[in-house]
C-alpha cells in the first residue's frame, strides 16, 4: 500500500502517523509538505494527521483547507483514492467540503484527552472490516474542538446512508448523535476525532487502532 502524510505547520501527529503506517503496512509513507502543492499520482492512501495546523487560528482547519496541497488532495479523492483525516485532519476535511459537517469547541469548553470507548457502527467499510463483529473498541482522544455538528437533514442522511463510522460511548465533547467519525458518500474518505495511529500496539495501552489500518490494506 503506497501512502503519504500531509504535513502542515503546526501538525504534531504526523510522526505518530508515520510510525503507525510503517509498522502496520510494512512500507514507509511519504511525508508531503503542504506547500509542495502536489501528491504522487500512484498513492493508495493519503493521511491528514492531527495537530494544530496554522496554530488553529480562525476555525480549526480553515487555513489548512486553503493550502496549495488541497487541490491535489481533491484530485486524489476524485480518482477514488482513500483519505484518512484524524483529529485536526478531520477538521481540515470538513473545512474543504470533502466531508459534511463541522467541528466546534467541546461542549465542556475543556480539552478532552483520555482512552475513549467507541462503537463500530458500520462494520463493512474499507476502514472497519477487520474489526469483524466487534461492538466496541477503545481509541485515545486528544482535542479541544471535537464537537461534531451538522443540520438535522444532514445528520439524517449520514445515518440513513451508513456514513456514521464510529460513535462515542459516553460522549466526551457534545457531538451530535454521539458521532465520532464519518465517511464520504463513496466510503473512501474517513474523518474521525479519535487517534487510531496512537493505538497500534500494547506499549501504547491498546492496539484497537491497528485493525483500521489492516482494513485499509485488505480493501486496497
Amino acid at each position: 500500500m503506497k501512502s503519504a502524510i500531509v504535513v502542515f505547520p503546526g501538525s504534531n501527529c504526523d510522526r505518530d502517523a508515520q510510525v503507525a503506517l510503517s509498522e502496520v503496512t510494512g512500507y514507509e509513507p511519504e511525508m508531503i509538505w503542504h506547500k509542495s502543492g502536489a501528491l504522487p499520482d500512484d498513492l493508495d492512501l493519503v493521511m491528514v494527521p492531527g495537530g494544530f495546523s496554522y496554530g488553529d487560528y480562525l476555525r480549526c482547519g480553515a487555513m489548512a483547507a486553503n493550502s496549495p496541497i488541497i487541490a491535489s488532495l481533491r484530485r486524489h479523492a476524485e480518482r477514488g483514492g482513500y483519505i484518512l483525516g484524524v483529529c485536526n485532519g478531520f477538521q481540515v476535511l470538513c473545512e474543504t467540503g470533502l466531508l459534511p459537517g463541522a467541528l466546534i469547541r467541546n461542549a465542556s469548553l475543556h480539552f478532552a484527552c483520555k482512552p475513549q470507548t467507541l462503537e463500530v457502527c458500520e462494520p463493512e467499510t474499507a476502514f472497519t472490516r477487520a474489526y469483524g463483529k466487534t461492538a466496541n473498541i477503545t481509541i485515545p482522544i486528544a482535542h479541544h474542538d471535537g464537537n461534531y455538528v451538522a443540520d438535522e437533514t444532514a445528520l439524517d442522511r449520514l445515518e440513513g446512508e451508513g456514513q456514521v463510522a464510529f460513535r462515542y460511548v459516553g460522549n466526551p465533547n457534545g457531538s451530535a448523535r454521539d458521532i465520532a467519525g464519518v465517511l464520504s458518500e463513496n466510503g473512501r474518505i474517513l474523518g474521525m476525532m479519535p487517534h487510531p495511529e496512537r493505538a497500534i500496539g500494547p506499549h501504547e495501552g491498546g492496539d484497537h487502532g491497528r485493525a483500521l489500518f489492516q482494513s485499509l490494506i485488505a480493501s486496497i
